[in-house]
């Protein structure tokens, strides 16, 4: 399967906040949800070919097809260039403030045809097949509209409107494009007339919104460049009516092909979630954390409610998991799954993860008394509940879904929970929580000090009693629980790489799992080793190793979660927030710190 498989993860993405789509490096929309980033699918022939749906672009004669795009916003331009004419495609889901403060967020996707030269000829498939392709979609042509509409099951529908002919676009004929031309499909049904004007209208404050946006990005003395379409990627994966954070916009792409690891990943996960915000407040984009610590303040109303590890991203507390038998999947990889059953598990990570975004926001912040109450209240709750738990085996941060262990992440983690927790009440002046919680800290260190540490190995395992090494444990020197200089941490970092490193990738771990043994490269990790080697002192080193990494993005410097060690072919869900958030992490520490604002405009200059 895997050798039969050409298929390749050379995707842009595009989306407003509210849905998200992919679009191939040969302009075909094969990934789109409606009217937000869980629901059904209507397009998803990354799933299947066959019965997945897409919404492609066939050129008359022979072309010549460039991808990038429009600057540092999320508006993709599919350039082609054929033997009778040029004209683009600007992709794009309309995003932009209006008068009275919301955003404009429809569910809508545009794709504007700019003409250039000549008249080139080209087909439009529209494929659509609602509900995942479950059962077979009617398209039906009317005056002002196309409209596509379930037969079977649950009713639903999606609308095209263009400035073309809606049979020319609907039946695959040859159109002829003389000049700007536009398509718009909506979840809904227009009230208002859809015309060029109002396209281009759409189009032009879409890219101003997210040149504003990125203009607020903090610079730094390298790396820019990836660091702002990271942000952006990052920024796309957000939602806006609640402030969750997705882990990846799709669902069921495999880690390794033809295996079985295959999850959704449309859902907040607090530890993903948790990271991407603070990353995001290094890169100024303070918004998104308030509406992230908005997103926790309403899941926990309850000073007893326990905290999941992951919650859908309007705050749904139940994900249940099922298979799609009817679609293919990814290159055969079986089975396609919907929901995520990993909404069940105990990870005891979580709570110092969102503990550190809650220390950052006040230390950073200045917050309403209102505010600071429902976050100290949390806080003290959280507190509590590592109390309970910080001594119990969990499932990890890696969701091995069979054997509890004592995992050496969780463990620094409830530890870096209690640290922050004490920063927070010294901040508070809250010096009762203080002498109370300090002594908790100094048992939870005291534990991972004696029980973590393999003499034979050198270095912190991946849990208690065990030999095995983990990539996680690189990050005790990212969250403060020890110094790079730490012998013991430098002894660690190095066995972690002698032992997960192969081919300049890096396993999350080696040893066998719920499916066997791990075969693809974890494309965070890659990153943690370079932050870490730098750290150490290696830096000439973590420098060679970040600019091969960064070379094994797709076209448009996108990663997914994973890589194949020997081809380096992304796998795994597209775009992961994770590998993006690392990357962000890893060049800001390369890239050689902040640029004053007087640096960044003699930047631009040169």
């Amino acid at each position: 399967m895997k050798q039969l498989c050409e298929k390749d993860l050379n995707y842009g993405i595009i989306g407003n906040c509210r849905s998200g789509a992919l679009v191939s490096d040969k302009g075909s929309i094969d990934w789109l949800c409606l009217p937000k980033f869980d629901s059904a699918s209507v397009f998803g022939k990354i799933l299947d070919d066959k019965n997945g749906g897409s919404f492609e672009i066939i050129t008359e004669t022979e072309s010549r097809i460039i991808q990038t795009y429009d600057g540092n916003t999320n508006i993709l331009i599919t350039r082609f260039h054929c033997e009778d004419g040029v004209f683009e495609v600007h992709d794009f889901m309309p995003r932009y403030k209006l008068d009275n403060g919301q955003y404009y967020t429809p569910p809508d996707l545009i794709r504007f045809f700019k003409h250039v030269e000549g008249a080139p000829k080209f087909r439009i498939k529209f494929n659509p097949r609602l509900e995942y392709g479950r059962f077979d979609t009617k398209i039906q042509i009317y005056d002002k509209y196309v409209k596509a509409q379930t037969t079977k099951g649950n009713y639903d529908s999606m609308y095209l409107y263009t400035s073309m002919n809606n049979s020319d676009v609907a039946c695959q004929q040859l159109i002829t494009l003389y000049r700007d031309e536009f398509i718009l499909v909506s979840y809904n049904q227009k009230l208002l007339k859809q015309t060029m004007e109002r396209s281009y209208m759409k189009l032009m404050r879409t890219k101003a919104y997210w040149l504003t946006w990125s203009n607020r990005t903090t610079h730094y003395g390298k790396y820019n460049d990836i660091i702002d379409r990271s942000a952006l990627v990052l920024k796309l994966l957000s939602y806006q009516k609640t402030g969750a954070v997705l882990a990846a916009l799709t669902t069921s792409l495999p880690e390794t092909i033809g295996e079985v690891r295959n999850w959704d990943y449309r859902f907040c996960w607090i530890r993903d979630a948790s990271m991407v915000i603070k990353i995001m407040s290094d890169l100024d984009h303070h918004k998104l954390a308030n509406r992230y610590l908005n997103f926790i303040t309403h899941l926990l109303p309850e000073k007893d409610e326990k905290i999941q590890i992951m919650y859908g991203i309007n705050g749904e507390k139940k994900l249940t998991e099922f298979e799609l038998d009817h679609l293919e999947g990814y290159c055969g990889s079986k089975p396609v799954r919907i929901g995520n059953a990993a909404y069940k598990q105990k990870q005891n990570d979580i709570y110092g993860i969102l503990m550190d975004v809650i220390y950052q926001h006040f230390h950073l912040f200045s917050v309403t008394l209102e505010h600071s109450e429902e976050l100290w209240t949390i806080t003290r709750n959280m507190v509590r509940s590592v109390q309970r738990n910080w001594h119990k085996p969990d499932k990890g941060i890696w969701e091995m879904r069979q054997n509890n262990k004592h995992f050496t992440f969780s463990k620094v983690l409830c530890w870096v929970a209690i640290d922050r927790a004490v920063k927070i009440a010294s901040l508070l002046q809250q010096n009762k929580q203080v002498d109370e919680w300090l002594p908790l800290r100094d048992k939870i260190k005291a534990d991972i000090m004696e029980n973590a540490w393999s003499e034979e190995k050198q270095s912190f395992t991946q849990a208690y009693g065990h030999e095995d090494l983990d990539a996680s444990v690189l990050l005790m020197e990212t969250y403060g629980f020890m110094s790079p200089q730490d012998p013991k941490y430098v002894s660690t970092v190095l066995a972690i790489q002698k032992e997960l490193e192969h081919k300049d990738l890096m396993y999350r771990y080696k040893n066998k799992d719920d499916f066997g043994e791990p075969s693809s490269a974890f494309t965070i990790c890659s990153f943690w080793l370079i932050k870490s080697l730098y750290m150490i002192g290696r830096k000439e080193e973590a420098i060679e190793k970040f600019e091969k990494l960064l070379s094994y993005s797709n076209h448009l410097g996108l990663f997914s979660e994973d890589l194949d060690f020997e081809t380096k072919r992304l796998l795994g869900n597209f775009p992961q927030a994770y590998s993006h958030l690392a990357l962000i992490e890893t060049a800001m520490i390369l890239g050689g710190g902040q640029l004053s604002r007087e640096e960044i405009l003699l930047q631009m200059l040169h």
